[in-house]
């Protein structure tokens, strides 16, 4: 572990997986003192962290099989507002993703760390983690569960990011891991699945490739994201942590990799972050026009370890830099601006890991208006208490825009509402409103429950939203969690710890798919009730 790049490692996440499969907790102590969380959804005795819990013997493995095509299960059906997409059972679901088919509005694909458990009567639990492909074919009410790495030699894949090009052609970007041992993963590779018929079927190709593991000298691949556009071109962008001895992180740099035959063979990944060497998670985006922008943080240690946002165009064609990198903002997410629970950024009352990072997106109406969507703490209270509990929090979404193809940015906005609100996602309607949804405080006095809410751009390129609430139900995260939970307070039994690193919207021609982890319904395991955490499906207009 460097000692030079705390702050980057408090940002860099794996999502659930990094830990989950035998890597230590990569967030740094900087940010309030050493220690790390156990993102596996049950409290395993043996697992692949060594966590002390009640559960003994169990094991992290594969799967049970999977053939490509066919249907894991099937939603029975639901004419509600809210849909939840799982139907694998009570086992967890975060991290979600979707995208709405441009020549089929009805057929949408939705991604999540999916977390599969099972236990025998000798009391051992097994568990694999292979993200599926949640698929509707009319419009959000009935949604099938299909392997996208059938068989495949990965131990376990997540971060999901979801794209269409423009004919109908779907491609399914995760990480894949594989295992040294009963303890230990390898770094982790980027795989991209690709689907000719809407979701069913999919062929898998490792498009980078991760080496070495959390002890040794390497490239660590991690939080990839795929965008696609015209026939057979998509993009996948991902940062690559540089490892030396001992797995100390020296370097992280964005790069892209890019496919024009429907994912069929990719490019050799190049670096688009320019000079900057503390960059992570990014996001792509395709102008209407054909350019390709992507967005992603980099620490500056000399301002409290915070952020700037950053955005470089890159060649469609290539994958390589062609403009920038260009800052749109310094965010407001450094060392003391958060309370801080195992040795991570979260919020009052909480211990569920968090950051600032968002996404950028492009207006179909003018090429070069582009906006770059994240949460800070720039209207909370800085420093704040390292003891989540001690502090009130007021993350807010904030956004800045550009009309140049991204050489200028205006003045960061922040959406000032009551309450925290954070893992935003943005993108613009056919008429040229910025929509972003967003986990959304705002609802409930405590600042405890959460809602998904998605806010609305009144005039395109105004800045000044409204905002509807999609959850029909209120998720309380703060306690009684049957999944990822841990209590630091007595007041606050069984907190979750990870409810996932991101949430997403797809804009649909009616309006807005929300796609969200939700903690509504209660899960059963090992004798002990709590809090589920599922993919939810809603529209909004």
């Amino acid at each position: 572990m460097s000692s030079r790049t705390p702050r980057l490692l408090l940002a860099l996440t794996t999502s659930a997986l990094l830990v989950a499969l035998g890597a230590p907790a990569a967030h740094a102590a900087a940010d309030g003192g050493g220690g790390g969380d156990d993102t596996n959804p049950v409290d395993f005795l043996h697992n692949v962290t060594g966590a002390a819990a009640p559960v003994t013997g169990a094991a992290l493995g594969q799967g049970a099989a999977t053939k490509p095509g066919v249907p894991i299960c099937t939603t029975s059906g639901s004419p509600t507002a809210n849909v939840n997409t799982d139907c694998d059972g009570q086992n967890p679901h975060n991290e979600t993703a979707i995208a709405v088919n441009p020549t089929n509005a009805n057929n949408l694909i939705g991604g999540a760390n999916d977390y599969q458990l099972r236990s025998n009567p000798g009391g051992h639990v097994a568990e694999s983690v292979l993200s599926r492909a949640h698929v509707t074919f009319d419009g959000g009410r009935t949604w099938s569960e299909y392997p996208i790495n059938a068989n495949s030699a990965y131990q376990a894949t997540g971060d999901p990011s979801i794209a269409f090009d423009a004919t109908g052609h779907a491609y399914y970007a995760t990480l894949g891991f594989g295992f040294t041992g009963a303890k230990g993963a390898t770094n982790p590779d980027i795989v991209v699945a690709n689907s000719g018929d809407g979701g069913r079927n999919w062929t898998s190709v490792r498009v980078a490739s991760g080496s070495g593991n959390s002890g040794s000298v390497g490239d660590l691949l991690d939080k990839e994201w795929i965008a696609a556009w015209g026939a057979g071109n998509a993009i996948v962008s991902f940062g690559d942590f540089r490892q030396a001895q001992k797995g100390a992180i020296v370097t992280a740099r964005i790069h892209t990799t890019v496919t024009h035959d429907y994912g069929r063979t990719w490019s050799a990944p190049v670096v688009v972050s320019g000079p900057l060497d503390q960059a992570f998670v990014s996001v792509p985006t395709v102008t209407k026009d054909g350019r390709v922008f992507v967005a992603f943080l980099n620490t500056v240690a000399s301002d409290n370890y915070r952020d700037d946002y950053v955005v470089s165009e890159v060649s469609p064609a290539t994958g390589a830099l062609v403009a920038g990198p260009f800052t749109v903002a310094r965010t407001i997410d450094g060392a003391t601006d958060y309370p801080i629970a195992f040795g991570r950024q979260t919020y009052q009352d909480s211990l569920f890991r968090s950051w600032a990072a968002g996404n950028i997106t492009s207006d179909p109406t003018h090429p070069g208006h582009l906006a770059v969507v994240w949460s800070d703490m720039r209207n909370s209270v800085t420093p704040a208490p390292a003891d989540p509990y001690a502090a009130r929090t007021n993350s807010d979404v904030v956004v800045s825009q550009s009309s140049d193809y991204g050489r200028h940015w205006s003045a960061p906005t922040a959406l000032a509402r009551a309450n925290d609100q954070f893992m935003p996602w943005g993108a613009y309607d056919a008429s040229g409103r910025l929509r972003i949804g967003a986990f959304d405080r705002s609802y409930d006095s405590a600042n405890h429950l959460y809602g998904y809410s998605v806010s609305t751009e009144t005039t395109a390129g105004s800045l000044r939203f409204t905002t509807t609430l999609v959850s029909t139900a209120l998720s309380d995260p703060t306690k009684n969690d049957r999944w990822f939970a841990a209590t630091a307070n007595a007041a606050f039994p069984y907190a979750t710890t990870f409810l996932g690193d991101y949430s997403n919207i797809a804009v649909t021609p009616s309006g807005v798919a929300a796609y969200w982890t939700d903690m509504r319904t209660s899960a059963t395991f090992g004798g002990r009730t709590g809090h589920g955490e599922d993919a939810y499906f809603g529209v909004t207009r």
